[in-house]
Parts: C-alpha cells; sequence; structure tokens
C-alpha cells in the first residue's frame, strides 16, 4: 500500500462529479464572476498567459527589450521573458520580505524597460504599489505574477487587478487546477483587447497536448490524495533526493518547450464545477494557516512570513518559514525532507545560481543579488494541505524548534 504524503501545496482536491464530460465549459466567465472582474482570459497555463501578455507589451511598446524580474522567483518566468525574445534584469529582494528591493527596482528601469513583474509568492501579496510607481517614472507596464495567489485579494480588488496586466496558474497544487492552465485579467479594456489578439495569435491546435493534459487531470483527480500522494509524489520525491538532486526534487528541472494551445472544453467544464468549492476551501486553509502560524511563531529564532503589505488578505498553499542559517535549513531539509511532514522548497536557488538556466539569463547573470541568494539558502515551505493532520503537525513543530535552535548549525 502507497504511503500517506500529504502535498507540498495545499491544492483544491477534485471530486468524481467534477469529471463529467457534459456541462458548461464557460470557465472564462466563471472565474470572472467569481473574482468580480469584467472579464479574464484563458490561456494553457500560466507560463503562456505570461508570453501572452509580453506579446501584446511588446505590440504597444516594441522598442524597450527589458523585463524586471525577481532574481528569486520561478526559472519559467525567465524561460518565458527570454522567449518572447525580451532581456530579463534581476532585481534583487529586499531583507525583509519577499518583494523586490524598491531602490535597486527604480535603478534597473529604464527607456528600455517594457515591464516589472512584481510577485504574489506563495500566496504572500507583494507590494505593487512600488513597482507601479518605478514602472510609471519610465513609461513602462506592471506585470503582476499572481500564479501561486489565485483568490487574494488587495484593498478588497483580486491581486492582479492593480497592476495593468495579473495572470494567475491553474497547474497542479495552484489552487484550482485544470491540470495545466493560465488565466489573464486587466482592468483597461483596450488592453485587454490587445491581449486577445495576442492570445489568438500565439495559439497553436494540439490534439497531442490535450489528450495529455486531459488525461494527466484525471490522474490528479485519482492520486490527488493521501494514499495516492505517496506513489504519484512521493516515490519520486524519494528518488530525487537519494540522487541528491534537490533540483528536481522542488519542481524546478523545465525544460525549454512551452506548449501554446487552446485549454480544452472538458478541462474548462472541470474547472467550472470545482471553482464553486474553491472559497470555502480558501476559507478552511486561512484558519488553519493562521492557528499553525502562530504556534510556528513562538519558536525562538524561527521567522514566519504572513500578510505585512496593508490592506492585503493572501492566500495560503503553503506556509513559508526563514530559518537562522544556510545550515540550520540544510540540515533540517536532509533529515526530513520527503519524511510525510510537508516539507519542500518554494524554488532552490536564485536565478543565477541554477547553472541550467544561464542561456536565457544572459548578461544577467552577473548581477549582484545577495539578498535574493539568501532567501533562497535559507526559506523553507511548509505544506498547508488539510492532510497534513494535527499529530504530524505537532512533530513537525519539534523538529523545527530543534533546527532553529540548534547552533551547531548555525
Amino acid at each position: 500500500m502507497a504511503e500517506y504524503v500529504p502535498p507540498p501545496t495545499a491544492g483544491l482536491p477534485l471530486h468524481l462529479s467534477d469529471l463529467w464530460p457534459w456541462g458548461d465549459d464557460d470557465l472564462a466567465g466563471a472565474l470572472a464572476h467569481w473574482l468580480r472582474v469584467p472579464a479574464v482570459q484563458l490561456e494553457c497555463s500560466g507560463t503562456a498567459a505570461l508570453m501572452v501578455a509580453l506579446a501584446a507589451l511588446k505590440q504597444l511598446a516594441p522598442a524597450r527589450t527589458e523585463v524586471v524580474i525577481p532574481a528569486y522567483t520561478c526559472p519559467l518566468v525567465a524561460l518565458a521573458v527570454a522567449q518572447s525574445g525580451l532581456r530579463p534584469r534581476l532585481c534583487d529582494l529586499r531583507p525583509d520580505r519577499l518583494d523586490m528591493d524598491p531602490g535597486q527596482l527604480a535603478a534597473l528601469c529604464s527607456e528600455r524597460t517594457l515591464a516589472l513583474l512584481p510577485t504574489h509568492l506563495c500566496g504572500r501579496v507583494a507590494d505593487v504599489g512600488a513597482a507601479l510607481a518605478c514602472a510609471r517614472a519610465v513609461g513602462a507596464y506592471v506585470i503582476e505574477d499572481a500564479a501561486q495567489a489565485l483568490g487574494a485579494r488587495m484593498h478588497g480588488e483580486p491581486v492582479g487587478w492593480q497592476g495593468d496586466i495579473g495572470f494567475y496558474s491553474l497547474a497542479v497544487g495552484k489552487g484550482l487546477s485544470t491540470y495545466e492552465g493560465g488565466v489573464l485579467l486587466a482592468r483597461d479594456p483596450a488592453l485587454r483587447e490587445a491581449l486577445r489578439a495576442a492570445g489568438r495569435a500565439a495559439r497553436h491546435a494540439s490534439r497531442y497536448w490535450e489528450w495529455r493534459r486531459s488525461l494527466e487531470l484525471l490522474g490528479y483527480a485519482l492520486l490527488y490524495r493521501p494514499r495516492g500522494l505517496g506513489r504519484a509524489y512521493g516515490r519520486p520525491l524519494r528518488a530525487a533526493l537519494a540522487r541528491g538532486d534537490w533540483v528536481q526534487a522542488a519542481g524546478d528541472d523545465f525544460g525549454d518547450h512551452i506548449p501554446r494551445h487552446p485549454l480544452g472544453a472538458w478541462r474548462r467544464r472541470v474547472g467550472v464545477r470545482a471553482l464553486h468549492r474553491l472559497g470555502r476551501f480558501q476559507a478552511r486553509l486561512a484558519d488553519q494557516a493562521h492557528e499553525r502560524l502562530a504556534q510556528l511563531a513562538a519558536i525562538p529564532g524561527l521567522e514566519v512570513l504572513g500578510d505585512i503589505v496593508p490592506g492585503t488578505r493572501g492566500v495560503w498553499p503553503v506556509l513559508l518559514l526563514r530559518l537562522p542559517s544556510a545550515a540550520a535549513r540544510d540540515a533540517l531539509l536532509r533529515a526530513h525532507w520527503g519524511a510525510g511532514l510537508g516539507l519542500s522548497l518554494p524554488f532552490v536557488h536564485a536565478l543565477p545560481d541554477y547553472g541550467r538556466y544561464d542561456h536565457v539569463l544572459a548578461g544577467a547573470r552577473g548581477e549582484e543579488v545577495p539578498r535574493a541568494r539568501d532567501w533562497a539558502a535559507r526559506l523553507v515551505a511548509v505544506s498547508n494541505s488539510l492532510w497534513l493532520d494535527e499529530e504530524r503537525f505537532v512533530r513537525l513543530l519539534r523538529i523545527l524548534e530543534q533546527a532553529a535552535l540548534d547552533r551547531r548549525a548555525a
């Protein structure tokens, strides 16, 4: 029998009734209503959505060639920028939170800047206002990377709605899932039309990719439960850890090919049905997160990341912690990652330190990003899945207490 394993992030489980092949397939309309915005646009992945956004902005400002992104973010962001024919510029992070440093952000912006990408990493809401100020000073745009933050809100509005464009991911573990999928939104009607035109130009019908994603979504529906995850997630994770391959264990091993095809009708129908449960599910996650954050915050030496931007309410796929040293964090993961306690990494490295993505970073490889490297070295994620039961969480608390207080590892 497969071992009981909680998922690394708390995605919405699917019901078998979600898989019926008939019914309403207007997922775009359902999401727009749920978000309380005029319209959204569907793409086949969050990465594809970002590429559509960049293509639309390139049409509006063809002389601009640079995109400023956080130095600690998903490598797919750098891949999307480079494959859009643009140059990524890496911005270091603030020392106290996972936002781009406003001073360096301003220094990186120029007449060459097309867009800035503030990122709501792991559901923690970023300071979009700082990015907007820098962008407006040089005539650039702001694209909110809300891939992991569907349902988060800022000043009562959805994240992704403060900048010029926002996008969400519907990938595995991202709240609502169609296995892969992306959502675009923009406040300005003219910009929404530019996104529609760019999306139509980029998509290519592909039976292979739609059949593959449909089969993967079916597997997700069947296996995304504690016992099934032991086989689908736990075994590959432990195999990667046994090889010492943390990049594969964290899921950071991306290829260059980014599919660009329409999101199929059956997967849209699955999304419509599951969306009806998402609000209640996220409310339960928030209640659990706030209770567990209080317990984690009581551990001396452990930094707990919550919502600190005024007027925001994040979502909680994971709980983020920063340990006192890289040695303490690494010792914790070597001993307990893969042990069914919900430990994982958001991303293994700052972008310049992967090596495998050097071909898309160009001159950005040499940019100084010491604080991003420090975040990458000391950050750890704890699953906020409802399947990480109280007994396991209490065990994890004792382990984290030792990791935070053991000065021999510091």
